[in-house]
């Protein structure tokens, strides 16, 4: 799946101008103008990076990192002015992975996007279990495999990325939206009902008794969440 990232900024020549760049370079592009865009865009599209410039209206781009920051782990690249060295530092002390000043190369910018997701990716493997436990079966996330009892499940391959998203993000909940978005892509033309076909076939598979599922719950009036553990 195409790689997300969020471009906040309130120059919208600069913004649309790194947003048609990126998209070249085959990324899907959210844009933000203010501060409470960006944090309402963070929540809606979950990006897989967040470029972030810290002169923003409504809110600043150092308290939309801060907000950010303790509710993700995702990697956010601040763009700096050359006179902002202060912010440059309050914007790393509350978390940003990197920052590149004002004006840079495009070149720049995307090698150091690339850095922070391979990074990103290798500390994902690094720290995500080959073999997750959900109740009565084991997701085998390496070979894409659902084990009960040592028996292979058979299972579609997108009802695995549902599995895999959710259990990426465990006691998230998602909308419909969100996971359309974020695991059939935003040029997926299906509606929100497909979703609940793959979490009725998903719970078929995990859940002991899918009329009253005790891991992948519903969220009545939001979405889905899953829990890795029963009651957590």
């Amino acid at each position: 799946m195409a790689r997300t990232i969020l471009v906040v900024d309130d120059e919208r020549t600069l913004r649309e101008t790194l947003a048609e760049s990126l998209e070249t370079e085959g990324f899907v592009v959210v844009q933000a103008a203010d501060g409470r865009e960006a944090v309402e865009a963070f929540r809606r599209h979950r990006p897989d990076l967040i470029l972030l410039d810290l002169m923003l209206p409504e809110l600043s781009g150092t308290e939309v990192c801060r907000i950010i920051r303790a509710e993700s782990g995702v990697p956010i690249l601040m763009l700096t002015a050359k006179s902002a060295e202060v912010d440059k530092v309050v914007g790393l002390e509350l978390g940003a992975d990197d920052y590149v000043t004002k004006p840079f190369s495009f070149r720049e910018l995307l090698a150091r996007i690339h850095a922070l997701l391979r990074r990103t990716e290798q500390q994902a493997m690094l720290s995500e279990p080959e073999t997750v436990d959900l109740g009565r079966v084991k997701v085998d996330t390496a070979g894409r495999r659902l084990l009960r009892g040592g028996e292979v499940l058979p299972v579609k391959p997108k009802v695995f990325e549902l599995l895999l998203f959710l259990l990426r993000n465990a006691g998230h909940v998602f909308t419909r939206d969100q996971l359309l978005e974020q695991v059939w892509g935003y040029d997926y033309a299906g509606e929100t009902r497909t979703v609940d076909v793959h979490i009725h076939w998903l719970r078929a598979q995990i859940e002991a008794d899918p009329a009253n599922p005790v891991y992948l719950e519903t969220v009545r009036g939001v979405g889905y969440v899953l829990r890795r553990t029963e009651g957590e």
